[in-house]
């Protein structure tokens, strides 16, 4: 990823959305070449030189200080997920030497405890949202219609991003699926920008971009959010509308990979709806060896009488 050009895009699309009179500028002449506010009044309002505002935008400048990173972050009404990542893509780390592609996997432990969440949907995913492992509840509420041992092949793991913008099923399942595909772009832009030198990152970004009209034009916005707990609302094909809270969190150690885990009220319908998924699965475990009948049975098509 090509950072300098990276940060001019972000900081020229938040200027756009400024005008000078929301921010107590005197606006002068009828037309302006550019939306938003222009440059000198960014530099203005974060009182920095232009030359040093330009300089920056234009990727030239790597060492500006956390000062003027803040004064050009209040200037522009940037939250706390945009401040952090301005800082990231105005101060890039060094570029390590290319390490080899290796995949990544679940480290066993973290693996050995969602299996043990029997009651519990839950992943573990990488940074670029690839699925690691998956305990059969989380594999039965996510993508019932995947083999559950696709985790354990690199080269037919699913990426849950990618899944949600190409993937028929991912995106039925998703009630708000334009709410889902915004928030995560905003977080797979805040990860970019944490890993500009990432290869499969860039490749993942690249792809979705060639094959998804809609995830060019959110990412063309450079929309940043970070994505750690909240709603999902879901039309799972074999339970029903589910209504459930998520809780990203990080596992302790510099992998980057992290355990996402579902859960719903005490006494909701939704949890009702887990119960009921969670029993199909006492009928129809998970394997490698599972017929193609009976993985549809949890992917989408509701128990049958003989």
């Amino acid at each position: 990823m090509d950072t300098p050009s990276v940060l001019g895009d972000f900081l020229r699309s938040r200027r756009a959305r400024l005008q000078p009179e929301d921010v107590g500028l005197q606006a002068y002449g009828a037309r302006r070449r550019v939306p938003g506010l222009r440059r000198e009044e960014l530099a203005q309002l974060a009182g920095v030189s232009v030359t040093h505002y330009t300089r920056l935008e234009q990727g030239q400048s790597t060492n500006a200080s956390d000062a003027v990173l803040d004064a050009i972050a209040r200037a522009l009404r940037l939250n706390t997920d945009e401040t952090a990542h301005l800082r990231d893509l105005a101060r890039p780390a060094a570029p390590a030497r290319p390490a080899p592609l290796r995949p990544d996997y679940a480290r066993p432990a973290a693996a050995q405890l969602i299996a043990a969440m029997t009651d519990v949907p839950a992943v573990i995913l990488d940074r670029r949202n690839d699925v690691l492992a998956w305990n059969p509840l989380g594999h039965a509420l996510l993508a019932g219609h995947i083999d559950f041992t696709a985790p354990q092949s690199p080269s037919e793991r699913p990426n849950l991003t990618r899944m949600l913008f190409l993937d028929e099923h991912t995106r039925e399942l998703h009630t708000a699926w334009e709410d889902e595909a915004k928030t995560s772009v905003a977080a797979l832009r805040l990860t970019a920008g944490r890993h500009p030198d990432d290869r499969r990152l860039a490749e993942l970004i690249g792809q979705l971009a060639m094959k998804s009209d809609e995830f060019a034009g959110m990412w063309s916005r450079h929309p940043v959010r970070s994505c750690t707990f909240g709603t999902k609302l879901l039309h799972h094909p074999f339970v029903g509308p589910l209504e459930l809270s998520f809780e990203s969190m990080q596992l302790a150690d510099d992998s980057g990979q992290r355990m996402l885990a579902y859960s719903a009220p005490a006494g909701s319908a939704s949890e009702a709806g887990l119960q009921l998924l969670a029993g199909a699965l006492l009928n129809h475990p998970p394997h490698a060896a599972r017929p193609a009948a009976a993985r549809g049975h949890l992917a989408g098509e509701k128990p049958r009488d003989n």
